[in-house]
């Protein structure tokens, strides 16, 4: 597990040591990453499908998923809304209502849980038994590493100025730290080993990273909580951030995790301002760096 859980590191720092000029092959890359992401999700639902005694394990699932939401949920606010009370954030909210481009977004968000159903269905109706599926998905999960770190390498971002960017540092930190206690507190209610509850408490809303790392590690069963519970914790953020954002950019920004760089920017944009953008690009990048490395090394520990 140490070598398998330290291996995903790898890829993603080799691909942002790369730097690319050519436009129309970071275009292929991008669409090359949009389609891994959803290949991955459809294999993690394959593993679910194929899993024995899938009926029997829903329910558990499910109410583990509601457990770990629902935790997260009320650290991470409490933890940002701290940080914003120590350093707030003013924000000029645009006149006008939200744009119907946030409603689109927030349907879009229930794309990953299609893409999973459909492998779900597939394994367990379709398919025969399929063992290769769990290599190959790690594998697609390495190269899916290996395009994001070229992304990140070639967005026209400077690392120096990222991290000196206080305030979404601060967010980055005030999750990661706010979530880390959540595991702690869910220890006992998990019923795993605490390496294992700090992992699944670390994807940080990246959902096609989370359900296959923390798949071949724990197995399909908690690989599908770990994707539900970073999948809704995007849906959420798509929600409430029109909400906060005004009064609270700290948590409107924070609770969103990684996809505050890409996925839910373009509703933070909508609804905070210009001002907000640098902040969740940094917050969202340092979290896509973070999660990764702690995932893999509290599974290491096992």
């Amino acid at each position: 597990m140490l070598t398998g859980a330290l291996l995903i590191l790898a890829p993603l720092f080799l691909g942002f040591a790369l730097l690319l000029q050519n436009r129309h092959l970071m275009t292929v890359i991008h669409y090359s990453v949009e389609g891994l992401v959803y290949f991955i999700l459809a294999l993690l639902g394959l593993g679910l499908g194929q899993m024995e005694g899938l009926g029997a394990q829903l329910g558990g699932m499910a109410v583990q998923v509601l457990i770990l939401v629902v935790a997260l949920l009320v650290a991470n606010m409490v933890g940002l809304w701290l940080f914003h009370r120590w350093q707030p954030m003013t924000v000029e909210r645009p006149d006008g209502t939200v744009s119907p481009g946030y409603r689109r977004l927030f349907l879009a968000g229930l794309k990953p849980l299609l893409a999973v159903m459909a492998g779900l269905f597939a394994g367990f109706y379709l398919l025969p038994d399929m063992p290769m599926a769990e290599q190959v998905a790690t594998w697609a999960l390495m190269l899916l590493l290996f395009l994001i770190g070229i992304q990140l390498r070639n967005a026209g971002l400077s690392l120096r100025k990222l991290l000196m960017n206080r305030q979404g540092l601060g967010i980055a930190l005030s999750l990661t730290l706010s979530s880390l206690v959540a595991g702690v507190a869910l220890i006992p209610w998990l019923a795993l080993p605490w390496h294992d509850v700090l992992a699944l408490a670390s994807g940080f809303g990246w959902y096609s990273l989370s359900g296959i790392v923390i798949g071949d590690a724990l197995g399909p069963a908690w690989g599908g909580v770990a994707f539900l519970n970073d999948v809704l914790r995007e849906i959420i953020a798509l929600a409430i951030i029109p909400l906060l954002i005004a009064s609270r950019p700290a948590m409107a920004i924070g609770y969103g995790g990684a996809t505050a760089m890409d996925f839910t920017l373009p509703v933070i944009r909508s609804s905070g301002g210009l001002a907000c953008v640098p902040v969740a690009i940094a917050s969202g990048f340092l979290l896509s760096f973070l999660s990764p490395v702690l995932m893999a090394v509290f599974l290491s520990l096992g």
